[in-house]
């Protein structure tokens, strides 16, 4: 079995959509939705589970897009956001790869594995098992309780 999770973030675990004007302020160039933007999930609980599939020998790694708008230094200023976010808000888990690609590239281009996303052209694009976010830490758990995951 391939042991390789992948995480996207906004609407998957993060809350970008949330963030008051987020496509304004997206569209104008502005980063800061990507560092206001509060957590889908209890990030202790979330934390704790990821951290298990670890000890099990899971990788865990996140894929998340740049901003729809883009230019490189834009691109730079999202990733930096989103990395940021990652190490404060889950600062207990270590991630084997975290790939912030361009907008629209196909996630599948990272590799294979269980993909956890709320985006249903990135789960039909995918080359493997491909969840929603719906119930994300319950699916995560079926994973350590080594039982199948329910798209």
């Amino acid at each position: 079995m391939n042991k390789k999770i992948w995480l996207d973030m906004d609407g998957t675990f993060v809350d970008l959509y949330g963030v008051k004007n987020w496509l304004q302020k997206l569209e104008s160039y502005d980063p800061s939705p990507y560092k206001e933007a509060t957590p889908l999930v209890n990030l202790s609980t979330f934390a704790r589970t990821l951290n298990k599939l670890k000890k099990d020998g899971w990788e865990i790694n996140i894929v998340t897009w740049t901003s729809k708008k883009s230019c490189e230094s834009y691109d730079e200023a999202v990733k930096k956001e989103k990395l940021n976010y990652v190490a404060k808000h889950l600062p207990s888990v270590k991630f084997d790869k975290i790939k912030v690609l361009k907008y629209g590239t196909p996630k599948s281009s990272v590799g294979t594995g269980i993909l956890f996303d709320d985006e249903l052209r990135n789960r039909e694009e995918w080359k493997g098992l491909a969840c929603s976010q719906k119930n994300l830490i319950k699916k995560l758990n079926c994973l350590v309780k080594k039982e199948n995951v329910i798209k």
